[in-house]
């Protein structure tokens, strides 16, 4: 005779499983298992959305002075008062370490005479045109090493040493070879900015993840469309950092060019100043030139490449806009 089985059955939960996927209940309003998992999906779009949220609100003048402008002018103040409390203990001549009172005084002589500003634009106007060359060099060459193998073996190792080499040693060939004109300056320029720019590019190219190159060649970026459209968004962290070391060394090697090589037709800018200052003995002279040389140092820092690498932080999602 058949056996009955007699042992009671478990009512399933209305929330388990089946094995096909379902979800047994007894209720109306039973839903698949997919659903929940839809449900959990959305919510976690939505958290992460919340955190990547920017406040787009106007950030308050006060916040803006006590955050940005407060610091640096405490800082300017400090090496100020540091450097009257030196000249009031005599450490040394005053013909050796000139007061701030002094200085100032050679500036003021500077702008009333019409000179000041004429120094200023000397350096910069050839400080900015001789680093638009080289970008404009050293980003095709940068290129170049990056993408054929030959070529960096080839060029690699000489523009690593010549990143290495001090932009002063160029300025006496370049003299012999050119003479003292605008020509002679701009190509010190390009020898100290064009390997820093070339190198910085290639370490960015270096490290755009291979799967980019994959994808962009899927969808039909190649050649020229490749490097356009992938090789250089992926690698400007590492190009602008090339940039921002390009301008510093285009900066140092007119700066250098224009200590060494003096002459009526290249004018005077903020290194011959500081030649000048040397020469007469006039020690406001040389520190006036000194901070002149920061400052613009400074603030083409401040107003060109922080904003730059601001703007690639911010669209990579590293930097909050505040």
């Amino acid at each position: 005779m058949a056996s009955t089985d007699t042992t009671p059955q478990k009512d399933p939960a209305p929330g388990d499983a089946a094995a096909d996927g379902s979800l047994r209940s007894d209720g109306p309003d039973a839903r698949p298992a997919s659903g929940g998992g839809h449900g959990d999906l959305a919510g976690l779009e939505a958290g992460l959305d919340a955190l990547d949220s920017v406040q787009t609100g106007r950030t308050p003048l006060r916040q803006t002075l006590v955050q940005k402008v407060l610091p640096p002018t405490v800082a300017v103040l400090l090496v100020l008062f540091v450097w009257q409390i030196l000249i009031w203990a005599k450490v040394t001549d005053e013909y050796k370490l000139p007061s701030p009172g002094a200085v100032w005084d050679e500036l003021s002589d500077a702008w009333s005479q019409g000179t000041l500003l004429g120094y200023i634009w000397t350096s910069v106007s050839r400080g900015l045109l001789g680093f638009l060359l080289a970008l404009l060099i050293g980003t095709p060459l940068g290129l170049l090493v990056a993408r054929v193998k030959f070529v960096r073996a080839a060029i690699g190792p000489i523009l690593s040493g010549l990143q290495s080499l001090p932009s002063v040693a160029w300025v006496p060939p370049a003299v012999i070879w050119l003479g003292l004109n605008d020509t002679m300056m701009y190509a010190v320029i390009l020898l100290g900015a064009v390997p820093s720019i070339a190198n910085g590019l290639v370490s960015g190219v270096d490290q755009v993840p291979p799967l980019f190159l994959r994808a962009g060649r899927t969808l039909g970026a190649t050649g020229l469309r490749n490097t356009w459209h992938i090789i250089m968004p992926a690698a400007l962290p590492g190009y602008l950092a090339g940039l921002k070391q390009g301008w510093a060394f285009s900066w140092r090697s007119l700066m250098a060019a224009e200590i060494i090589a003096s002459s009526p037709d290249l004018g005077v800018g903020l290194g011959q100043l500081l030649e000048n200052g040397r020469t007469v003995g006039s020690m406001p002279m040389v520190f006036l030139a000194i901070l002149l040389i920061l400052i613009v140092g400074i603030a083409i820092d401040l107003l060109i490449f922080s904003p730059l690498e601001r703007w690639v932080l911010r669209n990579r999602g590293l930097l909050v806009k505040s």
